[in-house]
């Protein structure tokens, strides 16, 4: 954006200002999203959890983050994520009026938006064309891994053996071995139902 236009929106948009200390709740799962929450410093936690919510996945983010864009549009717009600061956190916030008004206005703000929209969608639409997993190992890699918001980074999933044995449709036994292999090669820790990733990225090599 020109330096007229920056101006513009800093004297015409009504920002707000949030700080929060570590351990506070920002927003929880299926609160309406009714703004734009930019992490501007600090680290969050996300918690995600399945329909049923019979298991779930927690993760860190670190600014600069937006929390889930999407969720201000379309059909659902309710957060799907709980979101929880680790570390002190400060954030701009923005009115779904004002996110309306700017895209009208400028078109940047317009084509950032797309633009960040159609690459989840396209994210999302690929993955049913990814080579099929050759053996279990690779199916509980891409199991846990579709379900992180981020690719990389710490991650604990907090499931049952047995449910992650169906959700992979193997044996309790066979993914528990499998998941002791990737426990001996250093990729996750196992718990009683949990499962510590250390570096997301370093399972998905």
């Amino acid at each position: 954006m020109s330096r007229d236009n920056l101006a513009q929106v800093a004297g015409h948009t009504r920002f707000g200002f949030l700080k929060h200390a570590a351990g506070q709740v920002v927003v929880s799962e299926d609160e309406p999203c009714t703004q734009l929450f930019f992490l501007l410093s600090g680290t969050l936690q996300a918690e995600t959890r399945s329909d049923d919510h019979a298991y779930k996945v927690t993760e860190q983010l670190s600014a600069p983050y937006l929390l889930q864009l999407e969720a201000i549009f379309g059909y659902n717009q309710r957060f799907t994520h709980t979101f929880t600061t680790l570390t002190e956190c400060s954030f701009i916030t923005l009115e779904k009026t004002e996110v309306t008004r700017l895209s009208e206005e400028f078109m940047v703000f317009r084509m950032n938006i797309l633009n960040l929209m159609a690459t989840q969608a396209q994210k999302l639409l690929r993955q049913a064309w990814h080579r099929f997993p050759a053996s279990l190992g690779e199916r509980i890699v891409r199991f846990l891994s579709q379900r992180c918001i981020y690719p990389a980074g710490p991650k604990t999933f907090h499931i049952l053996m047995t449910r992650l044995a169906d959700e992979v449709g193997d044996s309790r036994l066979d993914v528990s071995r499998a998941l002791n292999q990737l426990q001996r090669d250093g990729l996750l820790l196992l718990h009683r139902g949990r499962i510590e990733i250390p570096q997301m990225e370093r399972l998905l090599m």
